[in-house]
């Protein structure tokens, strides 16, 4: 069964995570995605460790050029290149490519069906325009460092970059949306998407609760705010787990499950406003409760009762879980130098081409380069030196 973007050509000049991001979910639908990268190449190609993982999760199977833009002759190769491709995708810092003549208006002039998307730190109308923008700086202006870690503790980043990667979801949402409309239409679009924006976004329960109480959302640790028990962590005999049983009938139920019926009639643990309240007293007796039983035991013993909780697990437990396992989201590649390995995949299947297999590889700086070149029927497409 053919891929459902087999035939669609992006040309990506995006580095590091939000663009590669979002051109990899593309690759994985079947597009044949050229990554066009400077003679140094990606930035991420150079810094170590958490830049290979970023190679490696996101630029597998796509095929590689080297254009040097500073160049005449480099910046008419991408403009043909560009001039070949249904998608355009950039993360350079706002203005660079106009400046090399690869701009939207550029690009719209020698393809006008062209989907052209661009993503930025902070917007390219606000005062911030020009600034570089990184996934940390917006977790830190979106107010979502205000709301992580433990309550009276300094504002925490999420522990993996959150904003590069959901942003690279919006940009493949946005690119598919686009390129639907072109289908139906004809017309190609020029696409924005912010870093700001999309962390902005994320938070959206936070913002609902901000417009209806007025209140500041704050640092809290686990638990919800205004409920409870919900993402509260429980202490096990070999970990930790987390339940969320706020309603009144889940609470009964929670309080039936560990022998304690009385709990629900507890003038401490009433109602939501009072287990908050007494939050301390009521996670002190369900650690009792539960401090006897290995996490998976109390998992099973909670979904037994209908209660939602989950087994706080490391990463290596979280590779063998069987869950895990039986979805197969976990897909295997090579890397640039021929090593082996697994990475997450598409997390949804399909029942017309199921799970794309992903046994494809990162591709070299510069390893499509004449290939890529011969098709547009470029001369001696050599990669420069």
């Amino acid at each position: 069964m053919s891929a459902p973007l087999e035939g669609i050509r992006v040309v990506d000049f995006g580095q590091y995570i939000a663009v590669p991001g979002g051109t990899q979910t593309l690759a994985d639908l079947g597009a044949d995605v050229v990554k066009v990268e400077p003679p140094a190449g990606d930035q991420a190609r150079s810094i170590g460790a958490y830049g290979e993982a970023i190679m490696r999760g996101y630029n597998r199977g796509k095929r590689a050029v080297v254009l040097d833009l500073r160049d005449p002759a480099g910046r008419a190769t991408a403009l043909r290149l560009a001039a070949s491709a249904d998608v355009v995708t950039q993360n350079l810092r706002p203005g660079v490519l106009a400046g090399f003549g690869l701009g939207p208006a550029d690009v719209r002039a020698v393809n006008p069906g062209i989907v052209y998307l661009t993503v930025s730190g902070f917007g390219l109308d606000g005062p911030s325009r020009a600034r570089p923008g990184l996934d940390i700086a917006a977790q830190a202006e979106s107010g979502i460092m205000t709301v992580t870690g433990e309550g009276g503790g300094e504002p925490q980043r999420v522990g993996f970059p959150v904003v590069d990667h959901a942003t690279s979801l919006v940009v493949a949402q946005a690119v598919l949306a686009a390129l639907l409309r072109r289908h139906r239409t004809g017309e190609g679009d020029e696409i924005e998407v912010s870093l700001l924006d999309v962390a902005v976004h994320m938070q959206m329960v936070n913002w609902g609760e901000y417009g209806i109480t007025g209140a500041e959302p704050v640092r809290k640790g686990n638990g919800q705010p205004t409920a409870a028990p919900a993402a509260d962590v429980v202490a096990t005999s070999d970990g930790g787990i987390v339940i969320s049983a706020y309603t009144q009938e889940k609470f009964a139920a929670l309080c039936e499950l560990i022998g304690r019926p009385e709990m629900a009639a507890d003038p401490r643990f009433a109602d939501n406003p009072a287990r908050v309240a007494n939050r301390p007293a009521l996670l002190a007796a369900l650690s009792e409760a539960f401090g006897r039983l290995t996490s998976d035991r109390a998992v099973a013993a909670l979904a037994g009762a209908g209660i939602v909780a989950g087994a706080v697990r490391g990463y290596g437990q979280v590779r063998n879980a069987p869950d895990v396992v039986a979805s197969g989201v976990f897909v295997t590649a090579t890397a640039a130098d021929g090593t082996g390995y697994e990475i997450p995949g598409l997390p949804y299947r399909s029942a017309r081409y199921g799970r794309p297999a992903a046994n494809d590889h990162v591709p070299a700086l510069g390893e499509h380069h004449d290939a890529v070149l011969a098709e547009l029927g470029t001369p001696e497409p050599g990669a420069p030196a």
